[in-house]
C-alpha cells in the first residue's frame, strides 16, 4: 500500500480526471502544487521539449531503473509509442553503450543521465564536449532538465511506493526491478 493516502475524488478530479493515475491522486492532497507540477512535468517531457518524445522515454525510463521508481518504470507514454520506443529498444536500457539500436546521440545522453543518477559530480567537460558531438545548446539544456526532473520526483515518488495499481511484476519488494523485461505495462 502506497505510504502516502490520495486526496478524495472531489480534490483530484476536478483537476486531473476521474481516471487519474495514483502518483497524481497523491500529489492532488496539495491540488495548486499538483497542477503547477502536472504543467511543469508536461511541458518538460512533451509539449515543450526541444527532444525527441524517443530520447525523452529513453531518458525517463534509464533515470526509473537507478532510481528504482516502479511506478515510473511500469509506465509507456504514447508520444513515445508514435515515436516507435517498443519494448525491444527498452531492452537496449540495460546495456546502452552496446544497442545496436541506439544512435551514438541516444548513447552519449544515457551516459549522462547514468551520472546524473548516480554521480552527478563526475560530469565534467568531456561530458558535455560528447554530448555538443551530437546536440545543440538547446536540447543539450532539455536534456538535463529531463534529467532533473525524473531524477528528483522518480525518488520522490519511489519513496512513496506507490504499486497498489501496477502490473505484478513492479510490485516486488526487496528486489532491484527493471524497465525492460516481459510483463504487462500501464499505458498513458
Amino acid at each position: 500500500m502506497a505510504r502516502l493516502v490520495p486526496a478524495p475524488p472531489e480534490q483530484y478530479e476536478p483537476l486531473f480526471g476521474a481516471d487519474a493515475p495514483l502518483n497524481v491522486r497523491i500529489y492532488a492532497n496539495e491540488p495548486e502544487l499538483a497542477g503547477a507540477l502536472g504543467t511543469f512535468a508536461s511541458t518538460v517531457l512533451f509539449e515543450g521539449s526541444p527532444l525527441s518524445p524517443r530520447l525523452v522515454e529513453l531518458l525517463r525510463l534509464r533515470i526509473a531503473f537507478h532510481n528504482q521508481c516502479r511506478s515510473c518504470m511500469a509506465i509507456r507514454y504514447s508520444p513515445a509509442a508514435e515515436a516507435g520506443v517498443d519494448e525491444a529498444l527498452v531492452c537496449s536500457l540495460e546495456r546502452p553503450q552496446e544497442a545496436d539500436d541506439l544512435t551514438a546521440g541516444e548513447q552519449a545522453a544515457l551516459a549522462y543521465a547514468d551520472l546524473f543518477a548516480n554521480n552527478h559530480l563526475a560530469i565534467d567537460e568531456a561530458t558535455y564536449d560528447g554530448l555538443r558531438e551530437h546536440f545543440t545548446e538547446a536540447e543539450i539544456v532539455g536534456i538535463g532538465m529531463v534529467c532533473g526532473l525524473c531524477v528528483g520526483f522518480g525518488r520522490l515518488e519511489s519513496t512513496w511506493d506507490m504499486v497498489d495499481e501496477l502490473p505484478d511484476r513492479f510490485t516486488q519488494r526487496g528486489v532491484t526491478i527493471t524497465p525492460w523485461g516481459e510483463g504487462d505495462l500501464v499505458r498513458a
